[in-house]
């Protein structure tokens, strides 16, 4: 039986106020996002710099929701990123399955070509994507956003769920096939089932990223009825001034989903980031 002594009472105590600092550093920009989203326009600059106003609102709240168009980009946000999410994870799927399970001829080249296409930055390859969805009429469209999302988001996801598959054994599906079941059938069946972690992790990295992305949403929409939240948060900002309450209320209420998935997909979240960690 191990005593406490008091060096590793002291440990515990260091390593609990570290971890609080920490905490405490991931959530103050949320905090001071709610507090600034609840202070009346008069107090915004008159009280200086407080931790918590002296008078709330939900003004803000209430011109986001009924005189601006960020229902419209909230929307918008929640169908391309509800469509990356679906489609990148089933291709990641496959993708990873094949990666893990079989080789064939080309395998490593094309392995090659996914890590290649992750090293360039997104900015200087903007005006290509344009030009080639721009005779399509992919440009001014969801879909055009759900195409260029879904294709800059699968190779990582594949490499994520490549993770996830090689961390079951192979015996699984074997045994299931000798037993009269296809590969398919002993995918479906047998493997899809155990990654339902790994698929959680996967779709919820692939939510978040569509979610948030700015750059291909401003650049290949010009129209506000196609725009997603990012981009419309934009409309905050004018000329001479920026609106801080409306935009702190908008990124508030645009967080909402994005906690709510979380919390619903959190259990399995946990259990794929585990087993992605750790292969056999």
């Amino acid at each position: 039986m191990s005593k406490t002594t008091p060096h590793s009472i002291g440990a515990r105590v260091l390593h609990a106020l570290a971890l609080a600092a920490f905490v405490a550093f991931a959530l103050f920009p949320l905090f001071w996002l709610l507090k600034v989203s609840l202070t009346p326009d008069d107090l915004m600059y008159g009280e200086g710099v407080r931790l918590w106003p002296s008078r709330v609102t939900l003004d803000h709240y209430g011109s986001v929701l009924r005189h601006s168009q960020f229902p419209l980009f909230f929307r918008n946000s929640l169908i391309v990123s509800a469509a990356t999410g679906l489609l990148a994870t089933a291709a990641a799927s496959a993708a990873g399955y094949a990666f893990s399970r079989f080789r064939f001829r080309g395998k490593a080249w094309v392995v090659g070509v996914m890590l290649v296409s992750q090293m360039f930055p997104l900015v200087i390859i903007v005006a290509p994507i344009f030009r080639l969805l721009a005779p399509l009429g992919l440009t001014n469209s969801l879909t055009g956003l759900v195409v260029v999302y879904t294709a800059f988001n699968t190779p990582f996801a594949a490499f994520l769920m490549q993770s996830f598959f090689e961390a079951i054994p192979k015996d699984l599906e074997e045994a299931a096939m000798m037993d009269g079941a296809t590969r398919f059938q002993a995918l479906r069946r047998v493997i899809l089932p155990l990654t339902l972690p790994g698929l959680a992790a996967t779709g919820g990295f692939v939510f978040t990223a569509a979610w948030s992305e700015l750059l291909f949403s401003l650049m290949l929409n010009s129209s506000a009825a196609v725009s997603t939240f990012p981009a419309g948060l934009l409309g905050f900002v004018s000329k001479f001034s920026v609106d801080f309450g409306q935009m702190m209320a908008a990124g508030v209420l645009a967080l909402l989903p994005v906690g709510a998935f979380f919390l619903v997909i959190q259990r399995y979240l946990v259990q794929g980031l585990t087993a992605g960690a750790v292969k056999g």
